[in-house]
């Protein structure tokens, strides 16, 4: 069976030497029809097993960035600034693609400036397990509304043109920094949608313990992007906060009546992690976006 020409559309998988899964998503990308023009898998290991498992993907255009600097913003900075084309489709190493993912993201974002498009995440495993996911079965549109997240950095699909006149990803808020930028970029005036035929799948991959590491830090990176904006006048930042807050006295509560644990909800990190990020972002000093030497993810 004949497969459909490639699409001008890069796919790129931000990782730090899991080649194991990195192979999965890999494989999935390339198996995608409509295909991708070109996958980029910016690896921040140094690893030469995953220069040898991108170069078996070549034929699909698969190539290999490598950087010495560990930090999810400045993998996805430099993979905007590596792409061939202009519509980049972003998704983790620990996830798998629908074999229509290459297809809908262009039918949704192709040739449509200003426009970033989100989708369903779908747990592989123990769903209690699995952080970042949706499920939502309509389509929404976002365009207009001040949201403290928009985008699942794990399945997103944008303009590196766009993006780069933005400043790409900021470092400084890591690893809140998905939502930073889908603040920002409704903050423009540009235009968000979630299209749940835009799946990808997250696999069950960390132990208890690192899940529960994982929310500390995921409430701490929230803590740093609120503060930041606040730090320059944005008062919705307020809101968010109070919002926050509320969020973690509700799984606070959950956890103690119906004794789930800690490593089940994310909103069990809040109490850990937000204030401290709060207080890290109100204290730093404002640096250019994309400029980064961020901690590893």
């Amino acid at each position: 069976m004949t497969r459909s020409a490639a699409l001008p559309v890069t796919a790129a998988i931000p990782t730090i030497g899991r080649v194991e899964l990195v192979e999965q998503s890999l494989a999935s990308i390339a198996a995608c029809d409509p295909p991708a023009g070109e996958i980029l898998v910016v690896d921040q290991s140094g690893d030469e097993a995953m220069a040898a498992l991108v170069s078996r993907y070549s034929e699909a255009g698969a190539r290999l960035v490598s950087t010495s600097r560990r930090s999810r913003s400045h993998a996805r900075n430099l993979a905007l600034q590596e792409a061939a084309n202009d519509l980049v489709a972003f998704t983790d190493d620990d996830c798998t693609v629908e074999p229509n993912w290459i297809g809908a993201a262009w039918g949704y974002a192709g040739k449509r400036p200003h426009t970033a498009v989100t989708g369903r995440v779908l747990p592989v495993g123990d769903p209690a397990a699995v952080p970042s996911t949706i499920d939502a079965p309509e389509r929404r549109d976002y365009t207009g509304m001040r949201l403290p997240a928009a985008l699942f950095g794990n399945n997103m699909v944008f303009d590196r043109s766009t993006a780069m006149e933005m400043g790409g990803f900021d470092h400084a808020v890591i690893p809140a920094e998905d939502n930073d930028f889908s603040y920002r970029w409704l903050k423009a005036g540009y235009e968000i949608r979630y299209e749940p035929e835009l799946t990808v799948h997250h696999h069950d991959w960390r132990d208890r313990e690192g899940l529960e590491r994982l929310y500390v830090e995921y409430a701490r990176g929230q803590g740093k992007f609120y503060a930041k904006h606040l730090r320059g006048g944005d008062t919705t930042m307020v809101w968010f906060i109070v919002r926050h807050f509320y969020l973690g006295v509700r799984g606070l509560a959950v956890g103690i009546v119906k004794g789930r644990p800690r490593w089940s909800d994310e909103r069990r990190g809040i109490f850990a992690g937000f204030p401290g990020g709060l207080v890290a972002g109100w204290r730093a000093s404002p640096e250019p976006l994309g400029d980064d030497d961020g901690a590893p993810d």
